[in-house]
């Protein structure tokens, strides 16, 4: 019986205690208040609530590739297509976690790399990266390049980046000592 509760609270009045059928007292009748159809709560079966209706076996969750992908790391587009064309289940995805295959093992050395992870490896924010104009993966081979370039945004970005961590340590020392 969807929305009784509702109903119950939105014919509610002041001063009558919820549950109860509310009526108005005039002269020697007294004529209820709420609608016609609905039920004093005198009627309304006590029915349990129970689970007894609900499956007894669990179901197989499943995720989309590309939250599998972004889970274990990798870049969805360097995925294979069985990979990027299903779904994968938790069981899948741990298994994968606790042995990858070699083609997760290869993506993980070599990329492509997502961002997230390109911008672990450079020592800078995500949206530090998109101020230097990285907007797309990049090959392990590719950020140890950038790291012996050492472009100038990239110091500063790395610059910032300790700036926030330092700032973070602080708060944490002195929320954990007052």
């Amino acid at each position: 019986m969807s929305g009784r509760r509702s109903f119950q609270i939105r014919t509610h009045l002041a001063g009558v205690t919820p549950g109860t059928y509310a009526s108005r007292n005039v002269g020697d009748a007294s004529e209820p208040v709420t609608r016609p159809g609905y039920r004093p709560w005198s009627e309304v079966s006590n029915r349990v609530d129970t689970l007894d209706g609900m499956k007894s076996h669990q179901s197989t969750q499943t995720m989309k590739p590309a939250t599998a992908a972004k889970k274990l790391g990798v870049y969805l587009e360097a995925t294979p297509a069985e990979f990027r064309e299903g779904v994968v289940s938790r069981a899948e995805l741990d298994a994968f976690q606790a042995d990858p295959p070699q083609w997760l093992r290869e993506l993980r050395a070599k990329g492509p790399h997502p961002r997230p992870v390109v911008a672990e490896k450079l020592g800078v924010s995500i949206s530090g990266l998109a101020r230097g104009g990285i907007t797309d993966a990049l090959t392990t081979e590719q950020i140890e390049a950038l790291k012996q370039e050492q472009p100038e945004w990239l110091v500063k970005e790395r610059a910032t980046q300790a700036e926030v961590r330092k700032e973070a340590a602080r708060i944490k020392k002195r929320d954990t000592e007052g």
